[in-house]
């Protein structure tokens, strides 16, 4: 439909079944543009059908001829290519859930839609639901009271999908709304289920959310049940909200029901419930109208790139916490604001990633691009910089403080009390201490006991090297593999041997020092060095 008033040109990435919707509505909303998918008789059926937009097979030619903005609905597993083509390509782009397979890559998404100046959203559909909407404010008006209790059904018999499970393919929408209509990110997620069809691949999962404010949710989904029910019910201190997307009048119904203390005894409180009306648009129009309105660059608030990004946090912690059986009691947080949407997104932190193996207290800050792999715990109180990789096995004690850059190996336990500057290295199973007369009978544990034990920039402490608290380490140094440090160690100092003794120098790049007099030149990097006494120094002269 040329001319609309929208005059904006959408290409569509995908022609299956979600895909032919988007392709539907666009057209509706005469904006659609273009269309790629790469079998060619689809395209040659598109073609006839919507004689108006360019059909390609790849994606690079719909990128060279001017669309406004892309739509995303191919495989999961492909979203984060293309979507990275469109967004280097200067285009705005709009991405079906889940957004990527991992948090990790959503966050590099984002990053590169802000170094690129253009706007990334997700089709978290859900969200541009009138009934949702509805919901929404009727929890911000405080017509339900304090927000207790949501729970969500997602049950249907089919469609199986054999490359992905039951609560990455339906959990993303409910998640999605938990997050919309709380606006906090939860403090611990747990998760069951069973895989009956497919071997490894859940069929039926359970999983609670625990919410700050002692907000609980619980999302079931499962594609192997009797009947389709999709409902979503809210409960507040005042009423009672429910919707059931899977019923022929989709209705909201207000329930004046709940528990109130009268004189010190619970009295159930059964008021009449009530029918609440609201505008009945199609949810993937209004979807799909807010997206061609920012296409032209105003922010996009709802369904941005940063809270798909917390929606597969939460996937992934659940999934961790499905495949082990474990709690995982604090999901990413704190890496950003509140938003109208959750509370994190990306922020500082966008491109941090822990293991879903992996514990993260509350309270712990950690800097973009820091990696947590498997079963490591980090403690609250912990400051983490950027960039820094934290191995398998690694414990990080309240309130230590690691700078940028860092690499801790496998299998070492940072205790309170050690401080590790930028770009220090710790070799497996490498040991720091916190206390020098350690008795169980007489614990001292606390601030007021433990050493302190400071590591400066660019030291390395090579694998099953032990480091006696209340020390530090000078810049650059290299304490050797197996050694035991007993006390203060110079900048550029090589230590080995049980106690650690000086056997020589290291230069910045770690490379050891020939023998030399008063200066020698590394003859790695060329870096100059001099005595200073005891003590060796940068020198900014040739050294005789």
């Amino acid at each position: 439909m040329p001319g609309s008033p929208m005059e904006k040109s959408v290409c569509v990435v995908g022609a299956g079944r979600w895909g032919m919707n988007h392709v539907k509505t666009l057209n509706t909303l005469g904006c659609l543009g273009g269309i790629v998918d790469p079998k060619v008789d689809i395209l040659a059926e598109l073609q006839s059908a919507y004689p108006h937009a360019g059909t390609f097979s790849r994606i690079d030619d719909a990128l060279a001829s001017g669309f406004d903005g892309f739509v995303i609905a191919s495989p999961a597993d492909t979203h984060f290519g293309l979507a990275s083509k469109v967004i280097r390509s200067g285009k705005s782009v709009l991405v079906e859930k889940p957004m990527t397979l991992r948090a990790a890559d959503a966050c590099a998404l984002n990053d590169l839609a802000e170094a690129q100046h253009v706007n990334l959203m997700v089709g978290h559909l859900m969200l541009f639901h009138p009934a949702i909407r509805k919901i929404k404010d009727m929890v911000d008006d405080g017509k339900i009271g304090k927000l207790q209790y949501l729970y969500s059904n997602r049950l249907n018999l089919g469609t199986v999908r054999t490359e992905e499970n039951i609560l990455w393919s339906f959990a993303p929408h409910d998640i999605s709304v938990f997050q919309y209509l709380i606006g906090h990110f939860p403090t611990e997620v747990v998760s069951r289920g069973g895989a009956f069809v497919q071997p490894g691949i859940h069929d039926s999962t359970m999983t609670v959310l625990s919410y700050p404010g002692n907000v609980v949710g619980h999302i079931f989904v499962s594609w192997l049940h009797p009947f389709k029910e999709h409902r979503l019910v809210v409960i507040g201190s005042k009423g009672m909200v429910s919707y059931e997307d899977s019923s022929a009048g989709k209705e909201v119904r207000f329930y004046e029901k709940g528990i109130d203390w009268v004189r010190g005894e619970p009295v159930k409180r059964d008021g009449p419930a009530g029918i609440i009306p609201y505008d009945h648009q199609m949810p993937l129009t209004e979807e799909l109208r807010y997206f061609i309105d920012h296409l032209d660059g105003p922010p996009i608030d709802l369904a941005n790139g940063r809270s798909a990004a917390v929606i597969l946090e939460i996937l992934e912690q659940a999934t961790g916490s499905l495949q082990s059986g474990a709690r995982v009691p604090h999901p990413l947080r704190g890496w950003g604001t509140e938003s109208t949407v959750a509370r994190g997104g990306c922020g500082q932190g966008c491109s941090v990633f822990v293991h879903a193996s992996s514990v993260v207290d509350e309270d712990v800050e950690m800097g973009s691009g820091t990696r947590v792999w498997h079963f490591s715990h980090v403690q609250s109180g912990a400051r983490i910089g950027k960039d820094v990789s934290i191995g398998q096995n690694v414990n990080v004690g309240q309130n230590v403080r690691i700078g940028d850059r860092v690499k801790i190996q496998n299998n070492v336990s940072v205790y309170e009390g050690v401080e590790l500057e930028d770009e220090v290295f710790c070799g497996p199973s490498m040991v720091f201490t916190n206390v020098k007369d350690p008795r169980c009978r007489y614990p001292q544990r606390g601030s007021d006991f433990y050493q302190r034990t400071l590591v400066k920039r660019g030291a390395s402490i090579g694998a099953n090297a032990t480091i006696v608290c209340g020390v530090t380490i000078g810049r650059h140094a290299f304490i050797g593999a197996g050694a035991v440090v007993t006390g203060d160690v110079p900048d550029y100092a090589l230590m080995t041997g049980v106690p650690a003794r000086r056997t020589g120098w290291t230069c910045e790049c770690g490379q050891s020092l020939p023998r030399f007099g008063r200066g020698v030149t590394c003859p790695r990097c060329g870096l100059a060095y001099r005595l200073e006494g005891q003590l060796l120094a940068p020198s900014a002269v040739e050294p005789s």
